[in-house]
């Protein structure tokens, strides 16, 4: 099995969704629409959809994922770009049945990406490796905020309120990490 980019100590979501079509986990389920539910609705939003369409196009996606958990292949595709396909062409399909033309043109950043060449996986795969490499060599309390920050989507202040320290610290610490990472990855920074 392929494996994805998860924080440390997070949940695999390409586990959760095997789960969800193997066992048809409902705990593996609430936990993959705690973390994308919100994201999926915020990305319509953000696509101009209303917030009652973001909603329940939200709805509809996650619904999606529980009755298509078993077409979910980890080696084609990381849980999250599947669930954001799904999510997608929900969308569009919205749209269609809208009958808003202009709203069916072509958004470039929506093109197909092409299946990903096997040395850009192994690359791929190689800057992970480097990166949680020099993620390992921050003091504790930086690679702690660079965790909530990047890879938990959190923002400063939700930082600030889950760590009991002053919203400044967080962005202190932040700054000295990523002067810290960039030293450390160099080409990749």
């Amino acid at each position: 099995m392929t494996q994805t980019t998860q924080p440390e100590g997070g949940p695999d979501f390409a586990v959760l969704i095997q789960a969800i079509a193997g066992q048809q986990d409902r705990h593996a389920f609430a936990s993959l629409f705690g973390h994308f539910a919100p994201r999926v609705k915020a990305w319509m939003l953000r696509g101009g959809a209303n917030p009652t369409a973001a909603e329940e196009l939200a709805q509809e996606t996650m619904l999606s994922v529980w009755r298509k958990a078993h077409l979910f292949d980890p080696a084609r595709a990381g849980a999250s770009t599947w669930i954001f396909t799904i999510a997608r062409n929900l969308r569009i399909d919205a749209m269609r049945r809208e009958r808003h033309p202009s709203d069916l043109m072509p958004d470039p950043t929506e093109e197909p990406v092409s299946p990903a060449q096997a040395d850009g996986i192994i690359a791929m795969s190689q800057q992970e490796v480097r990166i949680r490499s020099a993620l390992s060599l921050l003091p504790p309390e930086q690679a702690d905020v660079i965790r909530k920050a990047f890879f938990e989507d959190k923002v400063h202040a939700e930082i600030e309120k889950e760590l009991g320290i002053p919203l400044g610290t967080v962005k202190s610490r932040l700054r000295l990490a990523m002067t810290r990472l960039r030293a450390a990855l160099g080409d990749l920074a």
